[in-house]
């Protein structure tokens, strides 16, 4: 992996982050924070998805996208398993 790739991965994960806090939490989780969400999340989304046939196609906003759902759905279940 070059140093122009780890770039956008941090990039898209750091967007991806930040839109997944604003909508499952209603902000942001500071620049490392959403980084490390938006990561995770594209990992979660990156082993979900194709167990399930979706595709999203390719591209950066693909990229975004997906790990967003993926974030999303990190950070339900840290919620569900925090009230519970």
């Amino acid at each position: 992996m070059g140093v122009e790739s780890l770039v956008v991965f941090i990039i898209i994960g750091a967007i991806a982050g930040w839109l997944a806090g604003l909508i499952v939490k209603g902000y942001g989780f500071g620049l490392l924070g959403n980084i490390v969400v938006g990561i995770v999340g594209a990992l979660i989304a990156g082993w979900l998805f194709p167990a399930l046939g979706v595709s999203l196609g390719t591209g950066i906003v693909a990229a975004i996208i997906h790990a967003v759902i993926g974030a999303v759905i990190l950070l339900v279940l840290i919620r569900l398993v925090k009230s519970a």
